[in-house]
């Protein structure tokens, strides 16, 4: 298919499966000025569904940058309420939300990482009214990406330039199923396999899952009356959205104080604009109690430490080896992409609609069954060819989940 033909389909698919964007609402659009031609695509086929308004924020990774390199330090713990108070507004009107993530994963190496911890800090706090509206699904959001040089150059550094950005618009079209002939098709079908996969797990009613892998050997434990989610989800409107696009994983939020053992990442984590790789770490009544890693250790200890929650885990991801992301035998350097390559997890809040009725709950009512809250929610990839997983029912029996890094569940 003709690379304009993908672009216009991908850009047809963040309007239609990502944010399902209706008559009357508000889009806001978060963006880098890498491609500003698809970003156009973009809001044109968001009017043409009937979208109200448009709004599209820029970011410049250069700007970025020098502010880490030169603001003072206490600048770092503000963050503008004006912006919150604005992206919370179009959440609460039943409005939508795409973040176009197409940043150098190295955007912010040899700077300090208590700088982007303070930021995190305070972005958290300004933004905790929004991300209700987010972490419980009641608003539409969504996260798609496109090529940057610094970014292309890094997945294919044999490439450089436009060759590098023309290869990574390739991998994300195939990954993305934007390169078939109807990608909108594609993912209704897509969406409907990975509800069957929660289907079947809600039915198990997991109590624990029993990781083993090289470097590996972890036992997670899941809260009662928990929900596994995949694929599509569902606004307070009742209008389908998928909140990544790509996605092939279904996931669920583990109890909080029930992670034990130790686990190995298996691909490299751009946090923050640093790259941490192979790094391990350790859990006791779902506690990291100790970590390393071979690259970006102070970075992975700003992250441990941003808050307590953050010491504990907020989601548990299941994706098989064998998949369309993974089968590209690709290194995106992008979580978006690699965590749909791998089984993972994540450090910090989990989903109150992990939970049933947890769109209904309180903090505290989370909480009593279960649930960590914080600041951050970062995912790390785990998953392998090598790696097995089992379930263990309610009776205390174990079954196969994952064999050799793919389904085995019949």
């Amino acid at each position: 298919m003709e690379f304009k033909q993908c672009l216009e389909n991908y850009a047809e698919l963040a309007v239609k499966i990502a944010l399902n964007v209706q008559p009357g609402e508000t889009v806001w659009i978060n963006c880098s000025l890498h491609q500003p031609e698809f970003v156009r695509l973009v809001v044109r086929k968001a009017y043409e569904a009937g979208a109200k308004q448009v709004h599209v924020e820029w970011s410049d990774d250069e700007v970025t940058r020098l502010r880490y390199q030169l603001a003072p330090q206490d600048s770092f713990g503000e963050y503008p309420q004006w912006r919150a108070d604005a992206v919370t507004q179009v959440a609460a009107e039943g409005g939508a939300y795409l973040l176009i993530e197409s940043r150098d994963p190295d955007l912010l190496a040899g700077t300090d990482p208590a700088r982007s911890t303070a930021f995190q800090k305070a972005a958290g706090a300004a933004l905790a009214k929004w991300r209700e509206y987010t972490y419980t699904d009641r608003a539409t959001w969504s996260i798609i990406a496109a090529p940057s040089v610094a970014w292309a150059e890094k997945v294919f550094p044999e490439l450089s330039g436009e060759e590098a950005v023309r290869a990574l618009w390739e991998a994300i079209f195939k990954a993305t199923r934007a390169d078939r002939e109807n990608p909108v098709e594609a993912w209704k079908a897509h969406n409907a396999a990975l509800d069957k996969r929660v289907h079947q797990l809600n039915a198990k009613q997991y109590k624990k899952l029993h990781y083993r892998a090289p470097g590996t050997e972890l036992t997670v434990a899941l809260p009662e009356q928990h929900v596994w989610s995949g694929g599509n989800t569902v606004n307070a409107k009742g209008n389908d959205f998928n909140p990544n696009v790509p996605t092939e994983e279904v996931f669920v939020s583990p109890h909080r104080e029930g992670t034990e053992g130790y686990v190995t990442s298996t691909k490299p984590l751009s946090y923050n604009g640093t790259l941490i790789e192979n790094f391990t770490l350790t859990f006791k009544q779902g506690r990291i109690v100790d970590f390393k890693a071979e690259k970006g250790y102070d970075s992975l200890k700003e992250l441990i430490e941003m808050d307590e929650g953050s010491h504990y885990l907020g989601e548990a991801a299941l994706v098989q080896h064998d998949s369309p992301i993974s089968n590209a035998n690709l290194i995106f350097l992008n979580t978006l992409f690699d965590e749909n390559a791998s089984n993972h997890l994540a450090i910090g809040r989990a989903f109150s609609s992990s939970l049933e009725g947890g769109a209904d709950l309180s903090k505290e009512e989370l909480a009593a069954r279960g649930l960590n809250d914080s600041l951050t929610h970062v995912d790390f990839m785990i998953g392998s060819a090598e790696m097995d997983i089992d379930g263990e029912l309610a009776d205390g029996t174990r079954e196969p989940v994952f064999r050799n890094g793919n389904w085995a569940l019949v």
